[in-house]
């Protein structure tokens, strides 16, 4: 799991060790297993937020976790062309690579460590699939994709695209040196990542070495969730043990406590989980397919505009899919 790493952990600038007598902890609320499905033309993902109420996970909506597989040669599958409306999607490559196309304009490779931050609005068409070489040779692939939801007063908002390069995520240490931070967006202990977001959120990618501990700041005012990416640890204070492909549900506070075993479980070396929280939006959710809006009125509308051509076109030098199986957000 590459991502981005450095080569002396120490050199980087450290996140402020919470005061215990003022930091109060966050209560694991809940653990929940994700299970798996595929996606797309077939690859394979794990359901992040299955199970977990919409409440607990606002202003987050859905998010998948994409292997980590090793394709063989012809194996990496992608997505055909599909419309969004009313939120952003955040595609995150670990290990692998991606090639994105949007209708309007938007669009690129991304590979170790880089992120696409897609904000449909009002409307977008867009695809994503492996590219041609990846598909010819096979390989290691794994990432994520996240759903953030925008308020009613943002859900028309002009499309826009964002490339974030590995190079550009704000790379932070633990007060004792045993945790990388990136910072994807949002910020940690007054230290901002590059991520422009019409929601106010934060999103991590934490790494901690075997035996760590770590005790990370956290808005009050934001919900907080860790989703383990590989390895085995804890969470909370009371150490609730966590591994791969499981949610933590944080409650109210200002401190968040990971922990990583000292022998891992399965192949990962270390315990990398995904840290995210917002300031949640609380308004009604109509979610249906590719679009998440706030009446049931509005996602008839959103798929009458779709079939009528008024959430953009498929550009004239457009991206073809391999094998066009439409998958769930697929009309």
């Amino acid at each position: 799991m590459p991502a981005v790493t450095v080569q002396d952990i120490l050199l980087l600038p450290r996140i402020t060790e919470p005061d215990t007598a003022v930091g109060r902890d966050r209560p694991v609320l809940s653990v929940t297993t994700a299970p798996s499905a595929f996606e797309g033309e077939g690859f394979p993902v794990r359901r992040a937020f299955a199970g977990v109420d919409l409440r607990a996970l606002d202003p987050f909506i859905h998010m998948d976790q994409m292997g980590e597989v090793e394709y063989a040669p012809g194996e990496p599958k992608g997505t055909s062309w599909h419309p969004h409306r009313g939120f952003e999607t955040v595609t995150y490559i670990i290990d692998g690579t991606f090639r994105h196309q949007d209708s309007n304009g938007g669009g690129g490779l991304i590979t170790n460590g880089d992120t696409q931050w897609m904000t449909a609005g009002g409307g977008i068409l867009h695809i994503e699939e492996p590219p041609e070489e990846l598909v010819a040779s096979g390989g290691l692939f794994h990432g994520f994709q996240l759903w953030v939801n925008l308020p009613a007063r943002l859900k028309m908002a002009p499309p826009r695209y964002q490339d974030i390069r590995a190079g550009q995520v704000a790379l932070l240490t633990s007060a004792d040196g045993g945790a990388l931070v990136r910072v994807i967006a949002g910020e940690v202990d007054g230290h901002a990542g590059p991520g422009v977001t019409h929601t106010p959120i934060t999103l991590l990618h934490v790494t901690l070495e075997p035996g760590a501990e770590f005790r990370l700041p956290w808005r009050q005012d934001f919900n907080a969730l860790g989703y383990v990416l590989a390895g085995s640890g804890t969470v909370g204070t009371d150490r609730r043990p966590v591994r791969t492909g499981q949610l933590a549900v944080f409650g109210p506070g200002d401190v968040l406590t990971l922990g990583a075993q000292r022998r891992m479980d399965g192949p990962a070396d270390k315990l990398d989980v995904l840290i995210l929280g917002g300031e949640p939006i609380r308004e009604p959710v109509a979610a249906y397919g590719p679009f998440v809006m706030n009446t049931r009125d509005e996602l008839v509308r959103a798929f009458e505009d779709y079939q009528a051509g008024r959430l953009g076109s498929i550009p004239a030098q457009a991206i073809v899919p391999q094998e066009p199986h439409p998958g769930h957000d697929v009309l």
